[in-house]
């Protein structure tokens, strides 16, 4: 069953994070604004990968000082997704 979330994200430049979980792999990732090139990167790399393992890898990364990223802004919109 192929399952879509929304995540408003916070403290990042993107502003929200679309994905889909199906069978528990990340499908159709989409970033809405930040740098164009690594969120496209990051959804890229992302795609077709285990969601927990996913969550796993991103969470922690920080940009710029502040303490979170759109890496660790995914990992907490794939927690959240999962933990429902």
């Amino acid at each position: 069953m192929k399952e879509h979330y929304e995540y408003k994200t916070q403290g990042v430049c993107s502003l929200q994070i679309d994905f889909d979980i199906q069978d528990g792999i990340l499908k159709n990732v989409v970033f809405y604004r930040g740098c164009n090139g690594n969120t496209q990167g990051i959804a890229k790399l992302v795609e077709g990968m285990k969601a927990v393992d996913a969550a796993d890898k991103l969470k922690g990364i920080k940009c710029n000082g502040k303490s979170t990223s759109c890496p660790d802004q995914l990992s907490q919109a794939i927690t959240k997704a999962l933990n429902k």
